[in-house]
């Protein structure tokens, strides 16, 4: 599978001083280094670049879907907001965050971001340009310990590009929130959400594969796909155009055409850890000690290429 993917040397291409040379497929958080890297070359020959020159130590680090902005946790615990350009990174300054985020999910376009902190989630609008402050959200009811106390949030969490709306799936249902309160739209055992690009219509992965039409009005549910036991959900995501439905488990990626409602499974020689919009493509894992796994949904056949361990 995985011979010949690669073909021949990758683009020369590099970064120098915040900049980079040659086409650029995506960013990446390296978190051994603790640096924002560029993808450098097409997809099945790309490399990791040099760090984009950031001007600060980080500690944690998260890219919009369409690579213009950039969120990280300095090292010191401070938060920032990046606007991403040809490579070049230019603080863009915002107000009113409550606390630097643990996790971060951006929206589907990457206009609005939900920030995970101590058992809230704050919103984020306006990006990349002009980054606004919303709502904040607290969790503390699907959190509560029996005892007493709270726990982390482990389950997933999804924004629409409005911000209007935000889903979690936690324990046995998923809630939603927006600036009527909140309430439950689904009742059963979930481990992967998302909302349709600029859309309130969202859906939701665990016992089987589940549409929600409508999460602030109806919420009407339609099951795309029954409870499989033998597959683990670690990510959703809709394509650009909305018509196909992405989902990665821990046995590869299959996507489902949501006109024809057929189902393809995508050849991986790789257990995805989740599912992120990263450009034209869809990052499947971490930058680590092994590859990194892209999906390329928009070649004639989707497939799926990795980019090889960075060698210093």
């Amino acid at each position: 599978m995985i011979a010949g993917l690669l073909g021949l040397a990758a683009p020369a291409a590099f970064a120098q001083q915040g900049r980079v040379a040659g086409p650029v497929a995506g960013y990446v958080f390296d978190g051994g280094a603790r640096v924002v890297r560029p993808v450098l070359g097409i997809p099945g020959a790309s490399v990791l670049g040099d760090p984009v020159d950031l001007d600060m130590g980080i500690a944690r680090a998260s890219v919009a879907p369409r690579l213009d902005s950039l969120l990280a946790v300095g090292t010191d615990g401070s938060f920032h907001i990046f606007n991403l350009n040809a490579g070049t990174a230019k603080e863009s300054g915002v107000s009113g965050i409550a606390a630097a985020p643990e996790r971060v999910a951006f929206s589907p376009t990457g206009s609005a971001a939900a920030l995970y902190a101590g058992g809230k989630i704050q919103i984020v609008t306006g990006l990349p340009a002009s980054p606004v402050a919303g709502s904040t959200f607290d969790l503390s009811s699907l959190l509560a310990l029996p005892g007493g106390g709270h726990r982390q949030l482990a389950g997933a969490f999804a924004v629409s590009d409005d911000g209007g709306y935000l889903l979690v799936a936690e324990g046995a249902g998923v809630q939603l929130f927006g600036s009527g309160g909140s309430r439950q739209v689904l009742s059963t055992r979930n481990t992967a959400v998302t909302f349709l690009p600029g859309s309130h219509d969202a859906a939701v992965a665990g016992s089987g594969v589940t549409l929600l039409k409508d999460v602030g009005g109806a919420a009407t549910a339609q099951v795309l796909a029954d409870a499989d036991p033998s597959l683990n959900f670690v990510g959703l995501a809709y394509s650009a155009d909305g018509g196909r439905l992405y989902l990665a488990s821990s046995q590869g990626v299959a996507a489902f055409d949501l006109a024809s409602g057929t189902r393809t499974a995508i050849p991986c020689d790789c257990s995805p850890a989740g599912i992120t919009g990263m450009g034209n493509l869809f990052r499947l894992n971490e930058v680590g000690q092994s590859p990194l796994w892209l999906l390329d949904a928009n070649a004639a056949t989707p497939r799926i290429v990795f980019v090889p361990v960075r060698s210093e």
